[in-house]
């Protein structure tokens, strides 16, 4: 039921981010009177293995930093870090974020943080690097724990500077397209306003199931608004072409919630 005298009252907004990260999100936007339209993007399961996460971990030793790009990749890590002897106080080993809320999820498990870049995209994790380290980058050994579907844009610019890096799945990202076809069928009866992605993932799975009809994507792009939670997924609508309308400035639910109310307080 529509909340009245609420900034998003009467508003139909699609939460495309996995079922049971999404509560924050739902809430939020409950709380500030919009419907929401769960239809969530993704799904985080597991590696297919854990064997090649298992036998880095026992040899954490030999790397001088591990990347984090995304707060499931810190949830899956320590979450097998926590199953085998290794406690996270005897790993000698400096840790970098993508972005704060990536920063957020380390600072749980105790972990410092040593470097966050400016702007949170790989290649600005890139030239964090080369800012920090300058010409003793070569031979460096990197870490990145990360999803089987990331893009190879920050391992390969740290090996182009000499360093040596080993990126391993820590969780696959499975696209529901079931879920997205639910989202898109709302959009073509003109019932949605808006569509909130809170990753590059939920980008590229919801515009991946989009594209499976050709021409499709091209009537559906101009019938809602595009939301972003940061700078990561925004670059990551970009890609396919879509400028978001909305992003928020603090990274967080309730930071997209606010950009949201603030869009339509304005307009």
């Amino acid at each position: 039921m529509t909340v009245l005298n609420t900034p998003l009252a009467g508003k139909h907004i699609v939460v495309t981010r996995p079922r049971d990260q999404a509560a924050s999100l739902v809430n939020a936007l409950h709380d500030a009177g919009a419907n929401v339209i769960e239809s969530p993007a993704i799904r985080i399961e597991p590696p297919s293995s854990w064997e090649p996460l298992d036998d880095i971990l026992v040899d954490l030793a030999r790397y001088d930093w591990i990347i984090f790009t995304s707060t499931n990749g810190v949830l899956s890590f320590f979450e097998r870090l926590q199953q085998s002897p290794i406690r996270t106080s005897s790993i000698d080993v400096r840790f970098a974020a993508i972005g704060p809320a990536t920063a957020r999820a380390l600072s749980e498990h105790h972990v410092r943080v040593d470097l966050i870049p400016e702007r949170f995209v790989a290649e600005e994790v890139y030239d964090a690097f080369v800012s920090k380290l300058g010409s003793t980058m070569s031979g460096k050994r990197f870490l990145l724990p990360r999803a089987d579907i990331a893009r190879e844009t920050l391992p390969n610019a740290l090996r182009s500077a000499g360093a040596v890096v080993d990126v391993v799945v820590a969780y696959r990202t499975i696209t529901e397209l079931q879920e997205i076809e639910k989202a898109i069928v709302s959009v073509e009866l003109g019932e949605v306003d808006v569509v909130t992605f809170t990753s590059g993932s939920t980008v590229r799975s919801f515009f991946e199931a989009l594209r499976m009809q050709p021409g499709r994507d091209a009537r559906l792009i101009t019938k809602f608004l595009a939301a972003s939670i940061g700078p990561i997924t925004s670059a990551a609508l970009r890609l396919e072409g879509i400028e978001p309308c909305i992003e928020a400035q603090t990274y967080t639910a309730g930071g997209l919630v606010e950009a949201i109310c603030r869009f339509y307080e304005s307009s």
